[in-house]
């Protein structure tokens, strides 16, 4: 079979498989050309989680006609300058994203610049491209994604449920709004707003702080410690939370490399080994560390994705995270988290796991709930840290009922004749259970009960005998 060249078509479409495995790589791409481009603000919508529509929308420093054109070309970007791949500054430089998502979808790409007069717009379908021509738009870009993989249909079918896809687009937006404070942010699902970020203006720490509480949760907020440290070259900062505030998993451990979002094994090993004296084996911490380095001692180029790196030493940076995280640890003492000590209040009231311990006035209020109304009235067994049921009030539980006496029915069954007997100390006591037999050494096989006081628990007479 002879050797030949592939349309350009094609190997767009096998360079989409790499790039664009699902909609949230398409989001992540348009939304870090977004943040190249100096946006202020960027506006995500997803409809179907993305299958349908994506659409990015910026107030970056938009482009001309020309310029349009260009950035649908492969390996066209304006992001290196100096053709140095050891000196990258931003968060793409391939120049493959555009092309490829044009070469699986319908995609239009609409632009102004900030000191034009007027807008461009341009569409690009299964690799054809259609413009540019005159729009109407403020400063800024807007990129519309619709059908996506419509030209693949193979890889249309592995894609997962809309909400499933949706919740990874979530988590692409969230890593990037950690890593960006000073940029606004917005996710909207054609029906509803998913989340709302503002811009956190002021000190870094303290914008940074604030943007990995509304992403982390509060709970992260109010008990983050502050990590700062530099090591020959290399500044490491954040914050991670208490030893107390931990969690089952991993997923609130966060690493960016000079402000793009990784995922490093080297990272969550350095974490293990730093929280190893303070947490079980099976709980994580929560941890959002930043790490700046020299272009130069870092390589990004080495994943499709652009998610994984490689240090130069990894020793260095290893040693300077667990360093830090201790250090911030010890620093913060025997500080316990505030969840800690909502849990540790919660305990101590009537019903809460652990009444009265430690605490007379809880116990005092324990004892008269109990007299108050039996624990088996309660709706539930963590009662009242739990919510009551709607429309009913103590007064109006209704009381439990006691459990009815076994009946004839309710037996076991018999024993079926021909089994060795037993033996039984007692005489029966109805002539419709067979002969009395008040000899010690009978072994009698009889399906009857034993009627005498040793049979108050309701024994067969197959069961062994004891003394009455």
């Amino acid at each position: 079979m002879a050797i030949r060249r592939l349309p350009e078509t094609l190997v767009n479409q096998i360079a989409a498989g790499e790039v664009v495995e699902r909609p949230a790589a398409a989001v992540k791409e348009l939304v870090e050309n977004a943040l190249d481009a100096g946006a202020g603000r960027i506006d995500v919508v997803l409809a179907e989680g993305g299958r349908t529509l994506i659409s990015v929308t910026d107030d970056g420093c938009g482009m001309g006609p020309d310029e349009l054109v260009l950035a649908v070309e492969r390996h066209a970007t304006s992001k290196l300058p100096d053709d140095d791949l050891t000196h990258i500054a931003t968060l793409g430089f391939r120049g493959e994203a555009l092309p490829s998502i044009g070469a699986v979808s319908r995609l239009a790409l609409t632009s102004r610049p900030r000191d034009g007069a007027e807008a461009w717009t341009l569409s690009v379908e299964g690799g054809r491209l259609d413009g540019p021509r005159p729009a109407a738009h403020p400063p800024g870009t807007r990129v519309e994604v619709r059908d996506l993989f419509y030209a693949t249909p193979a890889r249309l079918k592995f894609l997962k449920a809309p909400r499933t896809e949706q919740g990874h687009v979530v988590d692409v937006l969230h890593r990037l709004a950690m890593a960006h404070p000073e940029v606004a942010f917005s996710l909207n699902d054609g029906t509803r707003d998913v989340f709302r970020l503002a811009a956190s203006a002021g000190d870094l720490f303290e914008a940074r702080l604030d943007r990995l509480a509304a992403i982390m949760g509060r709970e992260f907020g109010d008990n983050a410690v502050a990590v700062q440290a530099e090591r020959e070259g290399l500044l490491l900062s954040g914050h991670i939370g208490l030893p107390t505030l931990n969690r089952a998993n991993a997923q609130k451990q966060f690493l960016f490399v000079n402000g793009r979002p990784v995922r490093d094994k080297l990272f969550f090993g350095a974490v293990r080994g730093a929280y190893r004296d303070f947490l079980a084996a099976d709980r994580h911490p929560y941890v959002a560390l930043f790490l700046d380095v020299p272009p130069e001692t870092v390589d990004v180029n080495v994943h499709p994705a652009k998610t994984e790196v490689r240090f130069r030493d990894a020793g260095l940076v290893r040693g300077l995270i667990v360093g830090a995280i201790r250090h911030a640890l010890a620093d913060a003492g025997h500080r316990a988290s505030t969840t800690v000590a909502q849990a540790a209040l919660g305990a101590a009231r009537p019903g809460g796991g652990g009444a009265g311990w430690g605490c007379p006035l809880a116990a005092a209020a324990a004892a008269t709930a109990a007299r108050r109304r039996p624990a088996a009235a309660w709706p539930s067994a963590t009662w009242p840290t739990t919510r009551p049921w709607r429309g009913w009030t103590p007064a109006r539980w209704p009381r439990p009922r006691r459990p009815k006496p076994p009946t004839r029915r309710s037996r076991p069954p018999t024993i079926p004749w021909g089994w060795p007997g037993p033996r039984c100390t007692a005489p029966t006591s109805s002539p419709r259970r067979g002969r009395e037999s008040s000899s010690l050494t009978s072994t009698r096989p009889t399906s009857a009960w034993c009627t005498s006081a040793c049979a108050s628990n309701w024994r067969p007479r197959a069961w062994p005998a004891r003394a009455c």
